[in-house]
C-alpha cells in the first residue's frame, strides 16, 4: 500500500505462528479489542478503502460488520483467507459461514484463490463456485490464479449481470508466500487513490507481476514478493 501512494492504517485480528513454508497456528484477538482498534483509527484519520484478510472468529465478523454498517460507502477489499499456501487452516467452519452470510454481502469484491473459491462455492468449476457466491450475496468475485499451472496466471471478475472480465499476465516460477494478500491490498490501495474497481485490479496485478519478478528468498519455503519495490505509473 505504501508503494502505491498510501498510507495504511492496519487494525490486528489475528496473530498467526508461520513461516514461508506454512501457517502452523493462529488465534484470533479479541473482539472487543478489535472494535476499539477500529473507533481509534476512524477517529484520527480519513478511511478510503478497506481490506480484510485473516479474521480469526465469527466474533470479529461481527463487529467489523457493525463498523462496515456506519461507514458504508467505504470500499471493502476481501480477501477471503481460508487456507494458507502451504495447508494450514486459517478459518473454521462458523468463520466461514460467517463470511459468506454477512461479510461478502458488504463487500465491493473478494478476492478467492483457486482453492478458497472452490471451498466457498462448492464446485472444482471456478465459474460454477463464483456464480453461487454471487447469487448467495456477492456483488463481485475476483477469481485469481496465482495458485494455478499453466503460462500464464488469469484473473477473472465475475458480475451477477455483465460477462466475465480477465487479465492475464506470464506466470514466473511455482508459489510465492502472500501473493493473494498483495493483490487484494494493492487493489483496495487503488480504490483508496480513486481508480475504478477495473483500473485498480489491472494496476494491482502489474504491482504483483513486479514484486514476484524481484521476489526475496528469506527462508526455506516459499520466495517472498518485494513488495517495497519502487512503483511507477
Amino acid at each position: 500500500m505504501t508503494a502505491l501512494g498510501c498510507h495504511p492504517l492496519p487494525v490486528l485480528t489475528c496473530l498467526t505462528v508461520q513461516d514461508t513454508r506454512n501457517v502452523y497456528d493462529a488465534q484470533p484477538v479479541d473482539a472487543d479489542l478489535i472494535r476499539r482498534q477500529l473507533d481509534c483509527v476512524a477517529g484520527d484519520a480519513p478511511i478510503h478503502a478497506i481490506k480484510t484478510g485473516a479474521l480469526g472468529n465469527a466474533e470479529v465478523i461481527a463487529v467489523l460488520c457493525e463498523f462496515l454498517d456506519r461507514h458504508p460507502d467505504i470500499p471493502l477489499i476481501t480477501d477471503p483467507v481460508i487456507k494458507a499456501a502451504g495447508g494450514g487452516d486459517l478459518a473454521d467452519d462458523a468463520l466461514i459461514d460467517a463470511m459468506k452470510q454477512a461479510l461478502f454481502p458488504r463487500a465491493e469484491m473478494i478476492t478467492p484463490n483457486g482453492v478458497e473459491l472452490a471451498l466457498l462455492g462448492g464446485s472444482d468449476d471456478p465459474a460454477e463456485s463464483a456464480h453461487r457466491l454471487l447469487a448467495g450475496g456477492c456483488r463481485s468475485v475476483l477469481a485469481t490464479g496465482g495458485h494455478g499451472t499453466g503460462e500464464f496466471i488469469i484473473n477473472t471478475l465475475y458480475h451477477a449481470d455483465t460477462e466475465p472480465m480477465t487479465w492475464e499476465i506470464e506466470r514466473i516460477g511455482g508459489e510465492y508466500h502472500g501473493t493473494g494478500c498483495t493483490l487484494a491490498a494493492a487493489i483496495s490501495a487503488g480504490r483508496a487513490n480513486g481508480l475504478s474497481a477495473r483500473t485498480a485490479i489491472a494496476q494491482a496485478q502489474n504491482f504483483v507481476h513486479r514484486a514476484i519478478s524481484h521476489a526475496l528468498t528469506v527462508g526455506g519455503g516459499q520466495p517472498v514478493p518485494d513488495r517495497g519495490i519502487r512503483w511507477e505509473n
